[in-house]
């Protein structure tokens, strides 16, 4: 365990699940650590923390449950308040909705005085009732507590403003957007990959592949992606889809009777560590979700030269530029999800357009350098750091 520098200024990252740094913080913290330094707290599991992903960052297992369980909370935020008033940081960032609301109200009660929290998303977006009132209270509630307050997209900083959850000018955006960014020399073109993986897959040569890929859940849209596909595939030989994520919400046999004798030209991978294998075999990125902070792997498909067809939706507007890096459609609309897919399907030149002016725009603006690029000029300026290692 890296031992604390009391010449450097510290920061304490929160977030629930160790995946979330792994997956989108990992490359903030390592360069973050060069000039502070840097904790991260999260519910670590004993291999999580005997291995040396995150070298020179204190990993701290604090149990935060994603979902709500009362007792478990509030043991949660003992824990926390009492290891910020032990430590003493300079601030403390959250990441993810549970972890923000322990984590800003315990800092602020242990008077940290630079309570940072980033929204990636709104769970509450598509709920209704009295759920999405308690659900959109709790963001509300981490926005008071904090002092700074991030969101990974512009279109969605404005939509936090428009249902009151954020006041005009509250939030800043870093660059373009995305929490993480994209790493470029991870997710590019490979024409060996896209040949070994529609070997792998089935998929013929000049196919068209359709690629979604993500957690499966009615929010994602994958329930509308099987009709459209369905409709898409009985007008289209030379169409297939691949969905590569695990089935969370156990909709599978779902998305099957949708898709219906089209079936035979679906895909279905439950988990992979190489999600680029994938994009890099694709001809075409599908997402027609009905909420979405940013979108970090349409923009992380991009990099692979691989054009979009995602819902028109705040964050999404953000990660496809409309006509130029894909298509969009209005969320929940089949018919216009499936009139996206034939029209891109049909043509190849715009699909290659539309695929290389991604990439330029991925590479320009949303590299995992850039965005902790300017995640480190964020906190020069609120720390005004002048320590030495």
């Amino acid at each position: 365990m890296p031992m604390r520098c009391e010449h450097m200024k510290s920061i304490c990252f929160v977030t629930a699940a160790p995946l979330t740094l792994r997956a989108f913080m990992r490359n903030h913290l390592l360069g973050l650590s060069e000039q502070y330094d840097v904790t991260a707290i999260a519910d670590f599991t004993p291999e999580d923390l005997s291995g040396d992903w995150l070298p020179g960052v204190r990993l701290v297992p604090i149990p935060i449950a994603r979902h709500i369980s009362p007792f478990a909370d509030l043991k949660a935020l003992w824990m926390l308040f009492r290891y910020f008033r032990a430590h003493r940081f300079d601030a403390v960032h959250s990441v993810t909705p549970k972890a923000g609301l322990l984590a800003m109200s315990a800092a602020r009660l242990a008077g940290i005085p630079n309570r940072i929290h980033c929204f990636t998303g709104q769970v509450w977006a598509t709920r209704r009732g009295l759920v999405r009132g308690l659900l959109k209270n709790a963001d509300r509630l981490i926005a008071a507590n904090a002092t700074r307050i991030l969101t990974d997209s512009h279109s969605q900083r404005e939509f936090l403003v428009s249902q009151g959850v954020l006041k005009l000018g509250q939030a800043e955006v870093l660059g373009h957007g995305s929490i993480s960014g994209v790493d470029i020399e991870r997710f590019q073109p490979d024409v060996r990959l896209r040949e070994s993986i529609r070997t792998e897959l089935g998929v013929p040569r000049r196919a068209c592949l359709l690629l979604f890929l993500g957690r499966l859940n009615r929010d994602k849209g994958v329930l509308d992606l099987a009709e459209a596909f369905a409709r898409l595939a009985r007008d289209n030989a030379d169409v297939w889809l691949a969905m590569v994520g695990p089935d969370e919400a156990e909709i599978g046999a779902q998305f099957e009777r949708r898709c219906g004798d089209a079936m035979a030209r679906v895909r279905r991978i439950d988990y992979t560590p190489t999600p680029e294998h994938y994009m890099a075999a694709a001809d075409v990125f599908v997402l027609p979700s009905y909420r979405e902070g940013f979108g970090s792997v349409v923009i992380e498909a991009a990099a692979c030269g691989v054009p979009a067809v995602a819902s028109r939706i705040y964050g999404l507007t953000d990660a496809v530029e409309e006509g130029v890096t894909g298509l969009l459609h209005p969320p929940g609309d089949i018919p216009a999800l499936h009139d996206s897919l034939l029209h891109i399907c049909a043509d190849a030149g715009l699909r290659s357009r539309m695929g290389e002016r991604a990439r330029a725009r991925a590479l320009a603006d949303f590299s995992m350098a850039t965005v902790t690029a300017a995640l480190r000029v964020f906190y020069e300026k609120i720390l005004a750091s002048k320590a030495q290692g």
